[in-house]
């Protein structure tokens, strides 16, 4: 386990833009001196709620495991929207933590959310709110992105005070832009500000 306070950026990504924006707010955290990040990601799921992926991905991130949580300084968590809400398969993570609810390990601890949608009202805004609840439940200080940042002013696609978002077109296949991508980056280091102070 590293020495320093890591902020755990925990996503779900299905046609890579979460991805990216995950990698995005990676480097948003990297801009802060004494905290670093953890990219972690969850397996994909079966019509059945269980993990259908082997234990070890091919390939990007690790899968989170609860310690990742446990000893984390700060969360930012990601998800592309499905039907206004977030992908079944970090649900499905969530659902297990639990045990971290009740030994109180996320009490206190900063917490941020981002997502991508096909659509520009696909969803954004309530599929942020709705990845904010477990974080409420379990006692973190959510935190969005403040008017502060001139991204949230001008955009055209992407962009909320309740997260970081990315508009991904009817194929998936628009990349996150410039502005997506100073507003990701701006939502990591806001939350590794928080957990350096706090930690």
């Amino acid at each position: 386990m590293t020495s320093s306070p890591y902020v755990l950026v925990l996503y779900y990504s299905r046609h890579s833009a979460v991805a990216e924006m995950a990698r995005q707010v990676a480097r948003g955290v990297a801009l802060v001196a004494g905290v670093e990040a953890r990219l972690r990601t969850v397996p994909a799921v079966s019509a059945t709620t269980e993990q259908s992926e082997d234990e070890i991905p091919a390939d990007g991130p690790l899968y989170c495991e609860l310690d990742d949580l446990r000893h984390c300084a700060g969360l930012v968590l990601g998800s592309p929207t499905r039907f206004g809400n977030m992908a079944a398969p970090l649900k499905y993570f969530l659902d297990q933590t639990s045990g971290l609810w009740l030994s109180g390990a996320m009490i206190d601890k900063p917490a941020a959310v981002f997502t991508s949608t096909s659509s520009l009202h696909g969803g954004q805004e309530s599929t942020l709110l709705s990845m904010m609840l477990p974080l409420l439940h379990h006692g973190m200080l959510v935190a969005g992105l403040p008017y502060s940042e001139e991204g949230l002013m001008g955009t055209e696609s992407g962009g909320t005070p309740y997260g970081a978002s990315h508009w991904a077109g009817q194929d998936n296949s628009r990349p996150v832009d410039e502005r997506e991508s100073a507003l990701c980056r701006a939502l990591g280091r806001r939350v590794a500000r928080l957990a350096g102070r706090l930690a």
